[in-house]
Parts: C-alpha cells; structure tokens; sequence
C-alpha cells in the first residue's frame, strides 16, 4: 500500500453547535480518532443493521439495570431496535425488583461495608439495595413459580414470558421483562442459577422442582440465526451472554446448517483481550471460530456502557426516526422452529 493510499481522511476536529442534536454530534465525531471516533462506528453500524433486514441479537451483562439503564433498554425493547435479548439472570432480577415498585438507591463506595451489612444494605460500586426488599422479590419469583406447570422443563424463553404475562397485570410499571412479552422479543437466560433469580427458585421446594431447559435454549437461538436472512450482535460487557449469543454460529454449523457468522458486530467492553478472557476477546479472534462474518462490519468501544448506552441509544433513535416504524420485524416464532437442513461438512473449520 503506498503512502498516498494511507492519506486519504484527514483528522477533523470537533466543533461545539449548539443547534445541533446529538445524532449530528456523534455523526461528526467519526471524523476524529481513539473511542470517540469508535462511538460514532457503533451507531453507524447500528443504523446500518435497522436500515437491513438484520435480526440484532443484544448481550447484556454487568450490573446495568441497577444503574439506571433500564428505561433505555425499555425502548429499545419497545421500538424493535432489537429482536432477541440475551442476558445475565442479574439484570433481570433487577428488573422485576424495580418493576414491583422498588428502588435501586444512589450510594457511595467509599463507606464502611461492614456497616453497610449491619443496616441492611447491598451494595454495588456506588448504588445501594435494601437487602429487604430483594427477599421480598425473592418471595415474588417464589410465587410465581409455584404457577408454572410441575414436572415441565421450560425454556428460558418461556419462563419470562410468563413472568412478563403476570408482571403486565400486577406490576407497578413498565420493565424489560414485560415490554418484551408485549413485543414479541424473546429473553434467554443462560447462567439462570448465577443470580437471586436461582437462588429464589432453588429455595422454593416444590414436588416436583421447577427445571429449565437449557438445550431448547441453545437448539432455538441456533435456529433464531440459522433462519434469518442477516444477524448482528451488540454485547454490552460480555461474560455468559456475549458467549451464548455468539456460538449460536457454531451450533448451527454442527447441525449441518450453514451459517457464516453475524454480519454486523458492536461491543461495549472496558477488559482488555491480553488476559484471554472472553468478555475482552476482539471480533477478529472470534472470526477464527467462524463466528463473526469474514467481512462484517465491527467495531468495540472500550467504554463504560453506562456512558456509552445512553449516547448510542438516543443517536440511533434520533437518526432512525424516520424510517423505524416501517422496519423489517423477523417472525420469531418461525424462527424457534427447526429450519431445513442443508448439507455441509460439518467441520469445526469450516464455520
């Protein structure tokens, strides 16, 4: 490559407008450089999947509901910015808390913990919780359990929409769980007894005990990729998630269904990918295991996704409102069906 070729764009800084909306601001600093110019790459690319008939697949992990997130997440349950949600039972036992009428509380992390622990107070970096009130919506989760049916493995999937079906009539406001039963976007839980979720349901000592299907999980959301025309994937942090969601590729391509990895990829991560662990490990890497497209369009922010949610978010929305109410909607119960084989080799590399 000559030096001329390399030369072509050259660095523009930003200017303040204060006429201009957000959308306008993050657009222009794609002309810069480091995480700000990888902000604006992830709402382009983002904008790109809504404008595509993309199914977006979302991981969610770290504590982002307790965080004041989950309003965000809300819309973009409700606005079909996304169409699977993939996340850590935490999050959700969150959800449902703040769904109930409870609150997470803005604290400090500079206080004594074990002072913390004698008042009844959970705490996560800077936000409180009433250690109370979690029982109490351990009880809640309980309840319903003792609902479902005895003795039938559910899905994940199915579990919360019916947790959505009775919060809708008897919470005391709008959650991730029920915007998604409303909506039609399933929720998968991959790491269910990694959260107060599982602790509660393993205390509830029903006979025969509630199971879950956590094979359908996986056979479904190989199916959800298997059938789809394109699929992105968004991980905000990584963990379980990031993880399930993306070796989605891989289980297809096992079952003989050809796939050739997500087309469209943004990460939100602050680990870096020198320690080897999956919640900092590029899109490059998963490539080799076919699991993003040869050539897709990726980028990962290394960003708090506490700042960077909010900001991609309401850029996105701003620049797709004109065209997101006529966006392509994936028929998900077709795609939880087992889709026509075709014949492949079947071999790890050729995914």
């Amino acid at each position: 490559m000559s030096r001329h070729s390399k030369l072509k764009q050259p660095v523009r800084p930003v200017e303040v407008r204060i006429e201009n909306n957000l959308a306008d601001l993050l657009r222009r600093m794609g002309h810069t450089a480091f995480q700000g110019k990888n902000l604006s790459l992830a709402v382009q690319i983002w904008l790109e999947m809504l404008k595509n008939e993309t199914t977006i697949l979302l991981g969610l992990a770290g504590a982002l509901v307790p965080a004041g997130m989950r309003h965000l997440l809300v819309y973009l349950i409700k606005n079909r910015m996304i169409d699977c949600l993939v996340s850590t039972g935490a999050n959700l036992f969150h959800d449902l808390h703040e769904t109930l009428g409870k609150f997470h509380w803005q604290g400090n992390c500079s206080l004594d913990d074990v002072e913390l622990k004698k008042e009844g107070i959970d705490r996560i970096y800077d936000v409180f919780a009433v250690e109370k009130e979690f029982v109490e919506t351990d009880r809640y989760i309980m309840g319903f359990a003792r609902s479902l049916p005895p003795g039938q493995p559910l899905p994940t999937r199915e579990f919360f929409l019916r947790l959505g079906e009775q919060l809708i009539r008897e919470g005391k406001g709008e959650g991730i769980i029920t915007a998604a039963a409303k909506a039609g976007v399933p929720i998968y839980c991959p790491a269910m007894g990694d959260s107060s979720i599982g602790i509660a349901l393993a205390l509830e000592k029903s006979d025969p005990p509630l199971l879950f299907d956590i094979l359908t999980d996986v056979r479904e959301t190989a199916y959800i990729v298997a059938q789809s025309k394109v699929t992105g994937v968004i991980f905000l942090g990584g963990g379980t998630p990031k993880n399930f969601i993306q070796q989605t590729e891989v289980t297809a391509n096992l079952m003989n269904i050809k796939v050739q990895g997500h087309r469209y990829a943004i990460q939100v991560t602050t680990d870096a990918p020198h320690w080897g662990g999956l919640s900092g490990c590029t899109f490059e890497e998963a490539q080799s295991w076919g699991k993003i497209f040869e050539r897709a369009q990726k980028v990962t922010l290394y960003c708090d996704a506490t700042v960077a949610l909010p900001l991609m978010a309401t850029a996105v929305a701003q620049e797709s409102k004109n065209f997101l109410s006529r966006r392509f909607r994936p028929d998900m119960p077709k795609l939880f069906s087992k889709p026509q084989k075709r014949k492949t080799s079947g071999k790890r590399g050729q995914r």
